[in-house]
């Protein structure tokens, strides 16, 4: 395991490409949400093991579930498995998603909008789920104590995840795709151009070596 003076509290990571990885090997886009959860949980073991204290995985988003009902079953699914893997890891988990809708997975309820410990909680792990940037932000409008004291951002629907540090995207798309607009504001941003399935700890490693030289300054 490599070591770095300088460690990211908190890692966003976007686990893009899934469907082009399945298409690539001839199988149906809907297998590659399956072959990216193993994925997943290496990162969390490699980014526990460095001491990370917090970790937001972008599962699917309101926007994502236009897609055909056979790739959407498979990717709530994949979140579904996902989860249930972590609570044998450790993990201080939180799933922050539109739980009014119907696709969100009733199996992950439980765990919606608060924070569960399993194990011995070692590091604080965030899913997003049918999440949606505006309904995010759009979640402290409901709030007559926020719009009165004008502080919105403490009422969002995402206000007990941090702020994120560095978010890592697979897939060599270089764009955030509403990932939670308030807490990457100053994250730095770090593509791999490989697809999520395809994850290696090299890319992690390459990504720490990379935020080693970047300036931390906050908008100032």
């Amino acid at each position: 395991m490599e070591k770095f003076k300088r460690m990211p509290k908190h890692i966003g990571v976007i686990p893009d490409g899934n469907r082009r990885w399945a298409v690539g090997r001839g199988l149906p886009k809907k297998d590659g949400y399956n072959h990216g959860i193993d994925p997943g949980l290496d990162l969390y073991e490699a980014c526990l093991k460095l001491g990370v204290e917090e970790m937001t995985f972008y599962g699917f988003t309101m926007d994502n579930v236009k897609r055909p009902s056979l790739q959407t079953k498979a990717f709530q699914k994949a979140c579904v498995d996902s989860v249930n893997e972590l609570k044998k890891r450790d993990a201080d988990l939180m799933v922050i998603g539109n739980t009014d809708s119907k696709v969100f997975p009733k199996e992950l309820l439980p765990y919606a909008m608060n924070r569960t410990r399993f194990g011995e909680g070692k590091m604080k792990v965030n899913f997003l789920v049918n999440y949606g940037w505006n309904w995010d932000l759009n979640y402290a409008l409901k709030n007559k104590t926020a719009i009165e004291s004008e502080d919105l951002i403490n009422h969002i629907a995402s206000k007990d995840i941090s702020r994120m540090d560095m978010v890592l995207r697979w897939g060599g798309r270089r764009r955030l795709s509403g990932f939670l607009p308030i807490q990457s504001i100053y994250s730095d941003i770090y593509v791999i151009n490989e697809f999520w399935p395809d994850y290696k700890d090299q890319h992690l490693f390459d990504a720490l070596g990379w935020y080693q030289k970047t300036d931390v300054t906050l908008g100032g």
